[in-house]
């Protein structure tokens, strides 16, 4: 019987689910058979040889430590996300995410800008406290609570109408299972911009709609994600170009109600 505290064999059934592969595609990638992936998923392979488990370990981008040691069925998203990655902690002495933050004199978090000339930047420092340390820094008296906040400026219109080029202040999400078509900026971690969505998470994968129809849906791997930043607010210079919708709505009743009364006077006469 396999130990409690051993949690090889359900890691392996996760990770392969992960990666939505068949226990044969996964059988054929590692060049062992299929029935043995099959025993050590149902735990009637006790001890999986070393040859084994560096195969698991070196495909899955996961230290042996950790797939006998950790559950990993009880990581948030992000830190599965981190590890498929090969930031394991055991593999790369430390390298799971740790958010650099910047404080005031009085140890009250600073809430950094990161304007677009800074990207390319952030993509390579986003946890470098000396490069956070550069960017940046404003205060806010209406963010409050224990969070941690951060300014990205917008681009394109693909969530108009908020305003392109206007300055959106989020607040750092750490367990992405929570969004629901929440408004996010999040940051690819090979592309040079900052993507200000609609943010659903759901079976490993990050959906991203865009408020203005005439952008097409995206869905990309969570493990391709760096970072997710919820809308809180945003700061602009530029006032709305069209009447909120309730104000168009009646000024057209009222249009039509006109219309009428005109009508019924001219049936009259």
């Amino acid at each position: 019987m396999v130990p409690k505290h051993i949690f090889f064999s359900g890691n392996l059934k996760l990770l392969r689910s992960r990666k939505k592969l068949s226990q044969e595609e996964l059988a054929i990638a590692l060049a062992i058979s299929r029935s043995k992936i099959a025993h050590h998923e149902m735990e009637k392979q006790i001890n999986p040889t070393i040859e084994d488990l560096l195969k698991f370990s070196q495909y899955f981008k996961i230290s042996i430590d950790s797939l006998l040691k950790v559950d990993l069925s009880l990581l948030g998203e992000q830190k599965l996300s981190e590890l498929e990655v090969g930031n394991d902690v055991y593999i790369s002495g430390g390298r799971i995410r740790i958010l650099s933050i910047t404080v005031t004199p009085d140890n009250k978090e600073n809430v950094e800008f990161v304007p677009i000339k800074a990207k390319a930047g952030y993509l390579a420092g986003y946890n470098d406290p000396d490069f956070i340390g550069s960017l940046p820094k404003f205060s806010f008296p209406h963010l409050t609570g224990k969070k941690t906040y951060r300014i990205f400026p917008t681009e394109g219109d693909s969530m108009y109408p908020i305003p392109e080029n206007c300055l959106v202040i989020t607040e750092y999400s750490r367990d992405w299972n929570l969004l629901k078509n929440t408004p996010c900026i999040v940051i690819m971690r090979n592309e040079q911009r900052f993507l200000f969505k609609m943010v659903t998470c759901e079976d490993n994968q990050l959906s991203l709609h865009s408020l203005n129809p005439t952008y097409k849906d995206q869905y990309v791997f969570a493990g391709d994600v760096l970072e997710v930043w919820k809308y809180n607010s945003h700061i602009t210079d530029v006032l709305p170009d069209q009447e909120p919708e309730i104000n168009e709505l009646l000024r057209t009743m009222n249009e039509i109600r006109a219309d009428v009364k005109q009508l019924k006077t001219r049936q009259k006469n």
